[in-house]
């Protein structure tokens, strides 16, 4: 009865214009992928992100195609788009602005800093201190910007991708806890195997003799009513009671709830928020819209839930000496609970 009820969920008008919106961002999936080779999984979990109206923290060392994936996204989508280099001596009023005298008419004027765009990318973010990025802080969350007494609300859509590198210590800050939560992915990118770096390669002395440099030149191009559209049918996406409840003990055995679990309780200092559940079930509803479902089945949450759950997870010391990684923890954790 229970698998009845997930595969046969409530159904949901799906309409030729739907379908086609579909295919126009699975063709960008495709599109943005042929510019980052070895990366097609990061390439769909970003977009996943983007439509499930999230933001995405990408992490790894330098040269891995991080700020190129931005780049090449960015610019297949119509709308505002602002990179900010993250540096030591960045203060908060040069990500959302500030007050300026207009000697003209003698008052101050409030002139918008970057995050005043639909896209941003924050690049190498860590290695602007806790006040800096704390500017993030209510953009991300509530989609505006206050400063003195006034809010301004920004233009939807607004998305964030950030990057960092996790390799040098000198000159970085880590981010507070408060603001990794506010990522709905934190999405880790290793070094390419060899037949990725040799296609790699290729491709970069391709684009130099033909002058393909331009990130503009795309071949698939979303407009804003689309994203917007898109966001809509993802948000319509259909979750059924028991995938719910899956994930509802997905962040309970974080918490010890209703038993500590061997493996997990004893390397967490601190387990999972509630923006965990809602994160992972909004990325979920995107997976399975672009896979051409409009209801969500478990594979889509146990896909998901390294990249959803990891960053917004504490280690114990004991986790350090036994070696054991954030992504051990989430990964020993699908294994552990059941799907009934």
């Amino acid at each position: 009865m229970v698998a009845a009820a997930m595969n046969n969920p409530v159904p949901s008008a799906v309409n030729s214009e739907t379908t086609d919106l579909r295919k126009k961002f699975t063709a960008l999936v495709s599109s943005v992928g042929q510019k980052i080779i070895g990366q097609q999984l990061m390439t769909r979990q970003v977009i996943e992100a983007l439509l499930a109206n999230g933001h995405v923290i990408l992490q790894g060392p330098p040269g891995v195609a991080k700020t190129r994936l931005a780049r090449s996204l960015f610019f297949s989508l119509d709308g505002a788009f602002n990179r900010i280099q993250f540096t030591p001596d960045l203060l908060p009023s040069d990500l959302i602005g500030g007050a300026i005298f207009n000697s003209t008419t003698q008052t101050f004027e409030f002139h918008k800093g970057p995050l005043f765009a639909n896209f941003i990318l924050a690049d190498e973010i860590n290695r602007a201190p806790a006040k800096v990025q704390s500017a993030l802080l209510e953009a991300m969350e509530e989609r505006q910007i206050s400063t003195a007494d006034t809010s301004y609300k920004l233009d939807p859509p607004f998305f964030v991708v950030a990057t960092q590198n996790p390799i040098e210590h000198d000159g970085t800050w880590d981010l507070p806890q408060a603001q990794l939560d506010r990522f709905m992915l934190q999405i880790n990118i290793a070094y390419p195997d060899n037949r990725s770096e040799k296609a790699i390669l290729d491709l970069l002395l391709q684009e130099a003799e033909t002058h393909l440099l331009d990130d503009s030149q795309v071949k698939v191009s979303i407009s804003r009513e689309e994203l917007l559209q898109a966001q809509k049918s993802v948000r319509e996406v259909h979750v059924a009671e028991p995938v719910r409840e899956y994930i509802i003990r997905l962040l309970s055995a974080l918490r010890s709830d209703p038993a500590p679990v061997e493996g997990i309780t004893e390397h967490l200092s601190h387990p999972a928020s509630s923006r965990g559940s809602i994160t992972l079930a909004a990325a979920a509803k995107a997976r399975a819209w672009l896979d051409g479902r409009d209801y969500v089945v478990p594979e889509d949450v146990k896909e998901l839930a390294v990249c959803t759950l990891a960053h917004r997870i504490a280690l114990t010391y004991r986790a350090e000496a036994d070696g054991v990684t954030k992504e051990d923890v989430i990964e020993r954790l699908v294994d552990h609970v059941n799907l009934i």
